[in-house]
């Protein structure tokens, strides 16, 4: 859905489909010159797969392509996600005109 609104929103969306490893996450992201990586974690290993993008990301000297994400993630996890360098996440109830707007400000042109 987020992928979609997006889209719909004139924004270039590559969506890699559901059970991707972090290691085709950042391989793509990289290989498609993204400006963002979006997660949707509903499965618990929120913390694990953000740090794991994260470190990829670091380690091909491509920390500047902007990590964030959204689903059940619960408050005292959101914290250590921040810290671990991810932009933003979206909780249940999140609008797409909200999470849309987000990006715009702070993914690629128009970004700081």
């Amino acid at each position: 859905m987020v992928a979609r609104a997006l889209r719909d929103a004139g924004m270039e969306v590559i969506y890699t489909g559901l059970h991707q490893s972090p290691e085709q996450i950042v391989q793509t992201a990289i290989a498609e010159d993204a400006d963002g990586i979006g997660l949707s974690v509903l499965s618990g290993a929120h913390l694990t797969l953000f740090a794991r993008v994260i470190e990829l990301l670091r380690e091909a000297d491509a920390a500047d392509i902007v990590v964030f994400g959204g689903g059940i993630i619960p408050e005292a996890d959101r914290e250590s996600l921040a810290e671990l360098g991810v932009a933003r996440i979206f909780t249940p109830g999140a609008s797409m005109a909200e999470i849309v707007d987000w990006v715009r400000g702070n993914i690629g042109p128009g970004g700081p």
